[in-house]
């Protein structure tokens, strides 16, 4: 017993640490939805999600200089990080800035709350990670949902039926969140932030003919404010957010890392109630129960059959 205790000790010590940066990440990408409604003032969707990939794989790129990495340099390698740029960062983020000139934040945090049922459901079809699926896991996916819609509240839902091409965009990003982790398991043998420049290169080379055809960016005047709204999504919520986002997919898997959706909707909330003054309801503090305990349902290791 004594010889076990250590590694007891070490594997609760480890799992705690994910958990912390799950937490984070949350935090972080919570954020972003008020970032997000800043910049889009005066800065359109494109221009604005070409403005962050661009800063974002630039620091990224330089990160990794910096601790002693290099790109890679197969092609079939450089094909797969085209593929996870598109899903993680160039379409979601397109997806969701376009919808959020639509729809109201509150919704777009609903919607976007979504892809652990997305996870599930390919898991579910495909047979891919079925065997890790079992009760407590749907029941944490079922219980952060109903969390999520508590927590945004009733006002929220009541636009429900407006701008449905908007709604659908961020159904689709939502989607793209659950692929993206499925995709990125195949990257395992990289480090995270070589992972995490290379998808991000790849998103900029997308983006910015995107945004140079379509928006014309030298033509704009974006205040100070967008400016420095643009700046913290590309440095913080996405260069950042990389980083422990492909550590988490190693060491939590996609499903556990895509729960994170659900307190990233519940941050956005109580960010908007402690730094815009929103009002604090039952709602919120029901759903924030509801989120968390859906969040440690499908993140925790599902208890192993005694023998």
């Amino acid at each position: 017993m004594s010889m076990q205790a250590p590694r007891a000790i070490s594997e609760r010590t480890t799992l705690s640490l994910e958990f912390g940066l799950l937490v984070l990440l949350s935090l972080i990408w919570g954020s972003s939805f008020t970032l997000i409604k800043v910049a889009l003032a005066t800065v359109p969707p494109f221009t604005m999600v070409a403005g962050r990939v661009t800063i974002a794989a630039m620091l990224l790129i330089c990160i990794a200089i910096g601790q002693g990495h290099s790109l890679p340099r197969q092609r079939s390698v450089w094909a797969a990080l085209l593929v996870q740029g598109l899903l993680q960062s160039t379409l979601p983020f397109t997806l969701i800035s376009w919808g959020e000139t639509q729809i109201p934040s509150g919704l777009a945090g609903v919607l976007n709350a979504t892809p652990p049922l997305f996870v599930l459901l390919i898991a579910l079809m495909t047979g891919r990670g079925r065997r890790t699926i079992n009760g407590q896991k749907i029941i944490g996916v079922a219980a952060g949902l109903a969390g999520v819609i508590l927590t945004i509240g009733i006002d929220a839902r009541a636009g429900a039926g407006a701008a449905p091409l908007a709604q659908l965009a961020v159904l689709g990003a939502s989607l793209c969140y659950a692929l993206a982790p499925i995709w990125g398991q195949r990257f395992s043998s990289l480090p995270a932030i070589v992972t995490a420049a290379g998808a991000m290169s790849c998103a900029a080379i997308l983006m910015l003919p995107m945004a140079a055809i379509v928006e014309r960016p030298w033509t704009l005047a974006p205040t100070a404010q967008a400016i420095a709204a643009v700046i913290a999504l590309a440095v913080i919520c996405t260069a950042l957010a990389m980083v422990i986002y492909f550590r988490l997919i190693r060491t939590l898997g996609p499903l556990a890392t895509t729960s994170g959706s659900y307190l990233r909707a519940g941050f956005a909330v109580m960010l908007g109630t402690t730094l815009l003054g929103e009002r604090l309801t039952w709602s919120i503090l029901a759903g924030m129960t509801l989120v968390l305990t859906g969040v440690v349902a499908v993140a925790l290791p599902s208890p192993k059959p005694r023998p």
